[in-house]
């Protein structure tokens, strides 16, 4: 059994519990997410587990390959010998190879491969690009390796930071700051906030476009990409479509071919900027590939660049419960009942639930908005619709929750 390690910030017992399962086990564990978003930070509650559960450190192995403090070359040839060497002096005893943002190491897949064949190791990385590693991985590690998405900070994490600095604070008060601050791990570390929390969030945002997308995929018009990120920021929870966004360029002075816009909205899901959601026909129970809507990782990006979240409240509350779906391990939709909508379809192995969210339902007419979507679905699996209200109004087996209750899994 392994113990848990002590950890000095925002504790992510989540990842950890999903690690655990494949530890010493021959599978390489890989976590992906956005930049910044604390899949250093959890490697390093990796290490602290392993160490907690006797692992020598000199049988630990840490680089993170965006350093330019390391003790090799940061070559695939560089990072072999290194291991090799290691390797040798172990005497026969298994390494753990914890190593941080792997595709800046050109090659790495490859070595990654060698490893696992040449030497007694349990191997595991992150990265900031879904496409290039599960990619490379698949081509290279068939089977071999188990993937694991690693978003910004839920409601439930920050929760306890901001007791701690108002411990009077009520679930309702701290849930309406995470509406502004999102969840990236540093904003509530450092507890920054104002002009320090637009800048860190721009250079997050900057990093992403700039290194994640525009070097990676070696675009050069990086004008086109930045207005294309900041139309996903704006429209968060609405529809995306080629016409709407080419009719939001031309307003910019851009006339772009739906293809390129169709990719370069592609590349920012790679880079785990946004989340793709397809639209599901409940009806004819099939996928509608060609409507689809997209969200934040983090809706703090929103706050930072446009200021004001709860001005659209709505759309952001949305994407807030979106992203919680698919950190749950969810796969979700966007439901088409005839002429009606339902925000979440969310279905994990035999399990489906229905999600509507809504801000307020102060008057009769906006609580049968919300419920008549969900009324003309006819099974038996749960429903619900979430709003910021007190007043319970569940009604014919469908039930009511205030939004922070339901992330808080209540």
């Amino acid at each position: 059994m392994w113990a848990e390690g002590k950890y000095d910030m925002i504790e992510r017992p989540f990842y950890i519990e999903k690690i655990k399962p494949y530890i010493d086990k021959n599978i390489i564990k890989v976590l992906v997410g956005i930049r910044r978003s604390g899949k250093s930070f959890i490697m390093m509650m990796v290490k602290d587990l392993l160490k907690a559960n006797g692992i020598d450190k000199t049988h630990i192995i840490e680089a993170n390959f965006e350093s330019k403090a390391l003790p090799f070359d940061k070559t695939a040839d560089g990072l072999y010998a290194y291991v090799k060497a290691r390797a040798g002096k172990s005497r026969g005893r298994r390494l753990y190879l914890l190593l941080d943002e792997i595709q800046e190491v050109e090659g790495w897949e490859k070595v990654v491969d060698a490893f696992t064949v040449d030497f007694p190791v349990d191997v595991y990385l992150t990265g900031s690009n879904a496409k290039l590693l599960s990619g490379e991985l698949a081509t290279h590690l068939s089977g071999r390796y188990v993937e694991i998405r690693v978003y910004p900070l839920s409601f439930a994490e920050t929760l306890p930071c901001y007791r701690a600095l108002s411990p009077g604070i009520s679930e309702q008060d701290a849930f309406m700051r995470y509406v502004k601050d999102g969840g990236m791990p540093f904003v509530h570390d450092a507890h920054i906030s104002g002009e320090v929390f637009r800048a860190y969030m721009s250079d997050v945002f900057n990093s992403v476009l700039l290194k994640d997308i525009a070097q990676r995929r070696k675009l050069r018009d990086t004008d086109l990409l930045e207005k294309i990120l900041m139309y996903l920021v704006s429209e968060i929870g609405h529809e995306f479509s080629a016409p709407s966004l080419s009719k939001y360029l031309r307003h910019e002075g851009r006339t772009v071919a739906p293809e390129t816009l169709y990719n370069y909205v592609r590349y920012a899901a790679e880079a785990c900027f946004s989340v793709e959601l397809k639209r599901n026909d409940v009806a004819g129970k099939r996928i509608l590939s060609s409507r689809q809507k997209v969200y934040l990782s983090d809706h703090g990006f929103r706050e930072a660049i446009f200021g004001n979240n709860e001005a659209r409240i709505d759309q952001v509350l949305e994407n807030i419960v979106a992203v919680d779906l698919v950190r749950r391990g969810y796969g979700v939709t966007v439901g088409t009942v005839g002429a009606k909508e339902v925000d979440f379809i969310a279905q994990r192995g035999s399990e489906r639930i229905y999600v509507q969210v809504a801000y307020l339902m102060p008057t009769v007419e906006t609580r049968e908005r919300e419920f008549s979507s969900l009324e003309q679905i006819r099974d038996n699996y749960p429903k619900y619709v979430l709003s910021l209200d007190m007043p319970d109004f569940s009604r014919n087996g469908i039930v009511h929750r205030r939004i922070h209750d339901f992330l808080l899994d209540r």
